[in-house]
């Protein structure tokens, strides 16, 4: 596989205005590199843009859990879980190295709404959901297993736990992968390039693009298009999405001052929110409210970091988290399909597939967990629309990797932090920005304290490998410190 010249905009400029797609996927999310990997592997000539990096909005910004959701249990939603459920196992088949089984205790109090009983009865459908077979079987337990696996806990109306299995990825990553996927089978793929408008003309979507690296306007024919911008969807001209955005932060702290070795769910009221344990970090979260603010840049406000503490404090009483003791936070949005009535928590994951107009598809909501049978859903309707017998999908047989050497960076850990991990992110991964590097290809900067350090370094490694300036180095850092004082 020939590396990818990433510096340079004018090939993929030329390489999109090369004859008639049969797809143009837009946006560049974990959404979007399934479906332009199941289009490429049908055989569909298919081309993918981003106006940002690829995972820069929601898919590089969850708790990174793969996950069928066992509080929708108690609200009913059976069918939801179990196709989350089986993605789940069908995501740890074909990526085992971004889909690691992960241990939930859950503990039971006096008088909550999460009685033993009825969790007990719940996770075991937990299993069945998943085919019958989870990633590690469920159990029972009473306080005093429960508190050796989660030492620390309050033992405040405790009367035990249960035990059930999920999985933790990498969410950047994932997409990352899946797009590296989705090029081995020839998809052309190109972050920074901003579609700006589309018209619909004798069969053919004739689509004005902008690279923003270069300012360069390109004209794109496709016979259909897919709208995969997640919470930008309902900004994109012909689209007819409503969405409800909900914003959920996350903190990380050192596993030293939560040593926990199962991940811990910490009831408050209907929500649940985790500890997560990350290598030698713990991941806190999430929140659920409602977002009205900057897409770009959404943020951890003091308040947000205040209820995910005292959430943790109350579970943990003994070790008195702080703001002191956070590492890093991010913030995401979760771009839900439109309905007003009641709480964010309680708004369907649901995902919605739908031609809005001739060949024009837009799909909005789901689960990171779902990403692939959403891409297999938009690929069965893009196919019969254009009638050509395309393949069956084999998104869930063929292993996610494929593309050449094994990425250096990919994984649920971050890797080492060495120049070597940034040539190859920069020749084989299209990181072009130091943020690229920094946040969504290696986690650095959510995973070590002295992150600051740590980007000088791959600055200066970035520059050697890209031929940067000292200016274009200076200023990479200047705007990399700059975004990252906000999260």
């Amino acid at each position: 596989m020939p590396e990818v010249s990433a510096v340079d905009i004018a090939k993929p400029a030329e390489a999109l205005q090369a004859g008639l797609w049969d797809l143009l996927v837009v946006g560049g999310g974990i959404v979007g590199a399934g479906v332009a990997r199941d289009a490429a592997l049908r055989g569909l000539r298919v081309a993918l843009v981003e106006q940002r990096d690829f995972a820069f909005g929601t898919s590089g910004r969850s708790s990174r859990l793969l996950h069928g959701g066992i509080r929708y249990l108690a609200q009913g939603r059976i069918g939801l879980v179990r196709e989350a459920s089986r993605e789940k196992k069908v995501l740890h088949r074909i990526a085992p190295h971004l889909a690691e089984p992960l241990a939930f205790v859950f503990p039971t109090r006096r008088r909550s709404g999460w009685p033993r009983w009825k969790l007990g009865l719940g996770v075991k459908l937990y299993d069945l959901l998943c085919g019958g077979r989870n990633l590690g079987r469920s159990r029972v337990l009473d306080s005093r297993r429960t508190c050796e696996l989660a030492p620390g806990l309050s033992t405040a109306d405790l009367t035990g736990s249960v035990r059930y299995y999920d999985a933790m990825t990498n969410d950047a990553r994932l997409t990352i992968d899946t797009l590296r996927s989705a090029r081995s089978g020839g998809a052309l793929v190109a972050n920074y390039a901003r579609f700006d408008n589309a018209e619909f003309e004798s069969g053919v979507w004739r689509c004005r693009l902008r690279c923003l690296r270069s300012d360069a306007t390109v004209d794109v024919a496709a016979r259909c298009v897919v709208n995969a911008t997640g919470p930008w969807s309902d900004c994109l001209p012909n689209s007819l999405t409503e969405l409800r955005l909900t914003k959920g932060v996350h903190l990380v702290v050192d596993r030293s001052r939560l040593p926990i070795a199962d991940a811990v769910v910490m009831a408050e009221g209907e929500r649940i929110l985790f500890a997560i344990p990350w290598g030698e970090r713990v991941i806190l979260g999430t929140t659920d409210t409602d977002y009205s603010g900057p897409l770009d840049a959404p943020t951890c406000d003091a308040s947000d970091m205040h209820y995910v503490l005292d959430v943790v404090n109350e579970s943990f009483p003994a070790v008195r988290l702080g703001a002191g003791d956070v590492i890093s936070t991010w913030a995401g949005l979760r771009p839900l399909v439109a309905d007003r009535r009641g709480n964010p928590s309680d708004i369907s994951r649901r995902h919605e597939v739908a031609m809005n107009h001739p060949g024009w598809w837009d799909v909005t909501g789901g689960k990171l967990t779902t990403y692939r049978l959403m891409a297999q859903e938009t690929l069965d309707d893009v196919s019969r629309y254009l009638g050509n017998g395309q393949g069956k999908c084999r998104t869930a047989e063929l292993p996610l990797a494929g593309d050449g050497a094994p990425p250096l960076a990919s994984g649920i850990l971050p890797p080492p932090i060495e120049q070597e991990v940034v040539a190859d992110c920069c020749r084989r991964e299209w990181a072009v920005r130091l943020d690229d590097v920094m946040i969504r290809r290696t986690s650095w900067r959510y995973y070590h304290a002295d992150h600051q350090e740590i980007a000088r370094q791959a600055a200066g490694w970035m520059q050697a490998e890209l031929g940067w300036s000292d200016e274009r180095r200076e200023q990479e850092l200047a705007e990399y410190l700059v975004a990252t004082s906000r999260t």
